[in-house]
């Protein structure tokens, strides 16, 4: 047996332990990995670098679990999806590390799968070991077997794609294009933050981050209020700087879509699907803490994270209300100068950090999202105020959740219509609407369109 494959007794890395039990959550019921790590972190306590490293093992082997079903599929006697859980993801795990982290040690990851697949079932250890030791006798040139024989399911297998999507992809954009965003789609997304400049500027926020809790910036292409992170110790939530209130974790695409409301200061602004208050409280800043933003959701937990968020960047003008926009409609005239609505989807824009949602999504989804959205979005209108603006956005680039969203609501709402702004920081699409995607701009895909009531 060779020393990579040589099973020992020692203890488990931290972060593979933990990275290998919230990958059994996901794969068994359905956890959202973010909030899955989360809780096993909170309930570890585990370091700074155990953190990381955890973080990188879920987020990758969900990126690239069909390609790894792939590579490692000539080396199990049985099909993958028919193992015990717990040894599917040990195999996936190990594998991503194999084949994408090349400065941990092979012999390492082995003997710690190796070593955690002996709580499972009878036998595991041993059958995860002899697979493994099988992979690893393998060079890069020779891992990848046979493609499949149809040309988009092997497309689909080396981008680690469901068929359905990258199909969906590769019609609407064409080959290169659909690779292109797949690709980016798998890459490991920016860690990006939004000053509070209800209480810091985004200069003298680089200057704290770096001080106190050695994380290094540079400033948004495109947003003036935010930072990316380009060297980070530990979990955002940690920082000094988060924890009082000078800044929020928040993707550069999200915050384009608050400033395409052109939310002014004085103003009532509603937002029809708040949770969890990211976009709501940076209304609020870009509103300088001065006038009425009415924040829904329908569940009180989430709904609580908009008000928790709010006390902790100091926003004074949010009031929540538990409950549907359409619930709303009945108690509510139609008295707001601004109305977001960030509309539930399938969230296929923000692949990179939802990866598992890729392996959930099916081509009905769109369509079953879309006929919430519209809903959605007649009731949301109701509430404008003659003049008065509206911001639809998702985070999704599946025309069915957008385009043809808004085109239905214009033909059967003559008094609306597009209002792209004259000047906007990333120019807009010649159709108006404000389109992002990682392999473009990196940032997470979100589509978004103004509106105007007459």
């Amino acid at each position: 047996m060779s020393a990579a494959a040589r099973p020992t007794r020692g203890a488990v890395a931290p972060a593979r332990a933990l990275a290998a039990r919230v990958l059994e959550r996901v794969e068994t019921d359905a956890a959202f990995a973010d909030l899955a790590l989360e809780a096993e972190i909170t309930r570890q306590r585990v370091g700074a670098r155990d953190v990381g490293l955890a973080t990188e093992l879920v987020y990758g082997t969900l990126r690239w679990q069909r390609y790894l079903d792939w590579i490692l599929a000539p080396h199990s006697r049985r099909p993958l999806d028919t193992l015990d859980a717990r040894v599917r993801v040990l195999l996936r795990m190990t594998a991503y590390q194999i084949v994408f982290l090349t400065r941990v040690p092979a012999f390492a990851a082995v003997n710690d799968a190796v070593t955690l697949a002996r709580a499972g079932a009878r036998g595991a250890a041993e059958y995860t070991n002899a697979v493994l030791r099988a992979f690893t006798r393998r060079g890069a040139r020779e891992r990848e077997p046979a493609p499949p024989r149809d040309a988009l399911d092997a497309l689909a297998t080396r981008c680690s794609f469901p068929t359905w999507l990258a199909a969906r992809w590769v019609e609407r954009y064409g080959e290169r294009d659909a690779t292109a965003l797949m690709r980016a789609m798998n890459e490991r997304p920016p860690l990006t933050v939004r000053a509070n400049t209800l209480r810091v500027s985004r200069e003298a926020l680089a200057a704290r981050l770096a001080a106190e809790d050695r994380v290094a910036t540079r400033p948004t292409t495109w947003t003036p209020e935010g930072l990316v992170a380009e060297r980070a110790a530990g979990a955002p939530g940690q920082w000094r700087a988060f924890v009082d209130g000078a800044c929020a974790v928040q993707d550069e695409s999200s915050m384009l879509v608050a400033r395409l409301l052109e939310a002014r200061p004085g103003e009532t602004v509603i937002d029809a699907c708040a949770a969890p208050g990211t976009k709501t409280t940076h209304l609020a800043q870009l509103m300088d803490n001065r006038g009425r933003i009415v924040a829904l959701d329908p569940q009180p937990a989430r709904l609580h994270r908009v008000s928790a968020a709010a006390a902790r960047l100091g926003v004074s003008i949010v009031q929540t209300i538990e409950g549907t926009v359409q619930e709303l409609v009945s108690s509510y005239a139609p008295r707001a100068d601004a109305v977001l609505v960030d509309a539930p989807c399938t969230n296929l824009g923000v692949l990179r950090r939802n990866p598992e949602v890729k392996w959930r999504r099916r081509p009905e989804d769109i369509a079953n999202s879309a006929a919430r959205q519209s809903e959605i979005l007649g009731a949301a209108a109701t509430l404008v105020k003659a003049g008065g603006r509206l911001v639809y956005a998702t985070c999704s680039p599946e025309p069915e959740e957008n385009e043809a969203i808004i085109a239905a609501f214009l033909r059967a709402q003559p008094a609306w219509r597009l209002d792209a702004p004259a000047d906007f920081p990333l120019p807009l699409d010649a159709d108006g609407y404000l389109r992002t995607r990682p392999d473009r701009h990196g940032m997470d895909g979100f589509t978004a369109v103004r509106l105007r009531r007459a």
